[in-house]
């Protein structure tokens, strides 16, 4: 009889609860459906759509959506609908990449401010307070002007500008777990600080990491097609959303809504899938 609720405890690991919860959630399901549709694009696009997505075309040029052009074309005649789907690789490439270097660094920041306190908590979050003060686009453009435009860059710059984000939300976890029983306990047996913080602390405060990663991730998609639209992002003849957006929003005015449409209505989606993941995850650690 036992060993029949022994297994039935084990079956009830946190994992496994979490994984059941975010099943039953609509609201993860919605967004992990529209996050999954645009990483399938992201991996096989350039196998299905109908048309390079690189290829002048000025014959066929500001044709509106029809049976042939399904979401028209641009200026030099390419096929939106084709730029579209494969414009979601690199936007994909560049803001997860940037989501983790932000949550890797964040985390390690804030558990060591959160650890430590004292004089090394004063000058870290000083810091991270100032970095903090500044808007992330601003911080971004200043060090793409300095560095150069190119992928590294800007990965390296949204996931360096996020990162004091993250620190401060592991932080205020960190204070709250580094009072208790098995803390001390670790202290008791002379374990040294980085397994305190890495092997005892970090598997306890994982669920508001995991939280601010997706929030975050749903910001880096909106920064990185920002500095795109700006030039300062992912550059030509790139098909980037935002680039595409920056390339043709002076059609605008001329009745070519179609070339800035479907961009800005794959970036609104793909930001509300990631949003929705985030919401989802949210509430299922809550319950």
């Amino acid at each position: 009889m036992s060993a029949i609720d022994t297994s039935t405890e084990t079956d009830r690991s946190p994992l496994r609860e979490l994984i059941a919860a975010l099943g039953r959630s609509r609201t993860f399901l919605a967004g992990a459906a529209i996050l999954l549709f645009w990483i399938l694009c992201a991996l096989f696009g350039r196998y299905f759509v109908p048309y390079d997505p690189l290829a002048d075309d000025i014959i066929n040029s500001l044709l509106p959506p029809s049976a042939e052009h399904w979401f028209g074309t641009d200026q030099l005649g390419r096929d939106v609908f084709s730029r579209v789907i494969v414009g979601s690789r690199d936007i994909l490439t560049v803001a997860p990449l940037a989501t983790v270097l932000a949550t890797v660094l964040g985390t390690t920041l804030g558990l060591i401010t959160g650890y430590f306190r004292g004089l090394v908590d004063d000058i870290i979050s000083r810091i991270i307070e100032a970095f903090m003060a500044i808007p992330v686009v601003i911080v971004a453009l200043l060090a793409i002007v300095a560095l150069g435009p190119s992928t590294l860059t800007v990965i390296t710059v949204i996931g360096l500008a996020f990162s004091p984000i993250i620190a401060r939300t592991v932080r205020s976890a960190v204070l709250a777990e580094r009072e208790l029983d098995y803390v001390a306990a670790a202290k008791l047996r002379r374990e040294n600080a980085l397994y305190i913080m890495f092997g005892e602390i970090l598997p306890n405060v994982l669920p508001p990491i995991l939280v601010e990663a997706t929030v975050r991730l749903g910001y880096a998609i909106f920064a990185v097609a920002t500095l795109s639209f700006m030039g300062f992002g992912i550059q030509p003849p790139s098909p980037d959303w935002g680039l595409s957006v920056s390339t043709n929003y002076g059609m605008i005015g001329g009745g070519f809504w179609w070339t800035v449409l479907f961009d800005s209505l794959a970036i609104a989606t793909l930001v509300v899938g990631v949003n929705l993941i985030a919401d989802g995850v949210a509430g299922a650690l809550d319950d």
